[in-house]
């Protein structure tokens, strides 16, 4: 990536975007106009030290009256958005909410750098209206929180369910196994090649799949090779994996993007996969050093990079950036049935494209607003002006996902009328025309309560998105406690009978105990299974 420090996503991370599922009807407040067109209880020295702040919000916390921004101390401070609009590109992670769960299944707070609220909100499914075709509906809801004057909208972005596997096109698949030292711990390279299992057997007879190790130095183990007649081989390939030296991620990635050059196949959905627990020691470990080597590779043949996150000990920060400059997405398993959910039962959604360098810029009405903040999206932030700008990366979104931006809304006292309009600009991802759609809403629509009167789906978007800006030191307008917000997803729970908001609530139940308790505690199962 070139321009202006920014990060995005891309397609195949949906490959195995654990918990963004599939979901139902919209909200109130969705309007869609279609046209084609010209993002404290932690910190970073570890899962388990101190406070840390989160980085800095990407709209305009304390904006005066006339859009001009201020300090607490009075003091001018730089103006974000004075234009009153918020632009980023879709974000379908989900690897921050799942290794979360696992360090606090651990007895630990994860580390608030590793925290991305975006990450939290968009493992679990939503309720959105679902678009006829290719693209997104847009869905826009909200309601008051207990802050006075504040309220959440929350922006909800979905595209249209994927086609029966057998109508996809072919995939072509390269599979880059870390089997370094560190992977030989339970619930790492043995989990991969679990993994990796299953996929040998859901995938189709024309899909193709090759497959690449690294420790100090990178191998070929399975050149590009097609299905039909070859699953043995793959499973022999598989299962002749064992844990050696150090970790040289740079030497996997290049072997592995060449092998997906070498066997690129047109028509076909051509993915790099890394699985890894991403703690290089080796060799180059910088991201963008490691990224710009197969620039080339990546911007000619399409081809992106999605990492599968692994280990107790994880290097979050390493997989996040890769798979940004990669054009891909991350996510992050912690045992066989959360591998088993991605592989089986979101197949369809891994190999397919439903949109390229998608981007949502929103636009609020200065008039009816005082004050906004995006809550998370910080590395995924893009200028106002290249919203239209189509050589600037967006991210990439497959079939059946959903994507959520939930911002904290301050509206002028009296207000009524306009709120917001977002708009999501992507690329069709074969002919790469440009496409939007459009939908906004009104006071009236935000006018409810949110725990008395919203939806049990926006409220579970509020509860995941106050827990994780808490996690990370946040201080949002309106956010319970940890044991008020415990309160809420148990009762979500009940209502919905989703066993992912039960799990939700079991996760912040451990956070407020090890907070609590002044440290860690003995480590439990609470954080295992299946997410989202």
């Amino acid at each position: 990536m070139d321009r202006r420090a920014r990060t995005y996503t891309g397609a195949l991370a949906l490959l195995l975007a654990g918990g963004i599922l599939v979901t139902g009807c919209g909200g109130p407040g969705t309007g869609n106009d279609s046209a084609t067109a010209d993002r404290g209880l932690a910190g970073s020295g570890g899962p388990a030290g101190g406070k840390q702040p989160p980085a800095a919000p990407s709209a305009v916390p304390g904006q005066d009256e006339d859009g001009a921004g201020r300090a607490e101390d009075g003091a001018a401070r730089e103006s974000v958005a004075p234009d009153y609009l918020s632009t980023f590109a879709l974000d379908v992670d989900t690897a921050s909410y799942g290794y979360a769960r696992r360090t606090l299944g651990d007895g630990q707070l994860p580390a608030a750098g590793t925290v991305r609220p975006e990450e939290f909100v968009n493992s679990f499914r939503q309720g959105y209206e679902r678009p006829d075709g290719n693209g997104f509906s847009v869905n826009v809801d909200g309601a008051r929180t207990d802050a006075a004057d504040w309220s959440l909208v929350r922006i909800g972005l979905a595209t249209k369910t994927a086609q029966d596997s057998g109508e996809r096109p072919p995939a072509a698949l390269t599979f880059v196994v870390d089997i370094s030292g560190s992977m030989s711990e339970p619930g790492r390279l043995d989990l991969a090649k679990t993994s990796l299992g299953i996929l040998a057997d859901e995938l189709r007879d024309d899909d193709s799949v090759s497959l690449v190790t690294f420790s100090d130095e990178a191998e070929t183990r399975l050149p590009m090779t097609r299905l039909q007649g070859n699953r043995t081989k793959l499973r022999d390939a598989i299962a002749a994996m064992e844990p050696a030296d150090s970790t040289n991620v740079a030497a996997g990635v290049r072997r592995g993007y060449e092998e997906a050059v070498e066997g690129h196949r047109k028509g076909a959905n051509n993915r790099v996969v890394l699985l890894s627990d991403a703690l290089a020691n080796t060799g180059e470990t910088d991201a963008d050093a490691i990224l710009e080597r197969i620039g080339d590779a990546r911007k000619e043949y399409g081809i992106t990079l999605f990492g599968v996150g692994v280990g107790s000990d994880y290097g979050d920060e390493l997989m996040e950036r890769l798979t940004n400059k990669g054009d891909g997405n991350t996510t992050y398993i912690a045992d066989e049935t959360q591998a088993r959910k991605v592989f089986v039962d979101q197949l369809p959604a891994h190999v397919e494209l439903r949109a390229r360098d998608a981007k949502a810029q929103v636009a609020f009405d200065r008039k009816t607003v005082k004050q906004f903040e995006l809550i998370g999206y910080e590395n995924r932030k893009v200028a106002d002006e290249d919203f239209r700008d189509d050589s600037v990366d967006g991210g990439e979104v497959g079939p059946g996902h959903t994507v959520t931006a939930l911002y904290a809304v301050r509206l002028r006292e009296g207000a009524s009328g306009h709120v917001a309009t977002a708009t999501v600009r992507w690329l069709d991802p074969k002919t790469r025309e440009a496409h939007e759609e459009t939908g906004s809403v009104g006071t009236g629509a935000i006018d409810g309560r949110l725990w008395d009167d919203a939806g049990a789906r926006l409220q579970v978007t509020a509860v995941a998105a106050y827990f994780a800006d808490t996690l990370r030191g946040g201080d949002l307008q309106g956010a319970p406690t940890l044991g008020e917000l415990a309160g809420r997803a148990r009762k979500l729970a009940s209502s919905t009978e989703d066993s992912s908001v039960e799990k939700l609530a079991t996760a912040i139940e451990q956070a407020d105990r090890i907070r609590n308790s002044g440290g860690d505690e003995p480590p439990g199962d609470e954080g295992e299974g299946e997410l989202g």
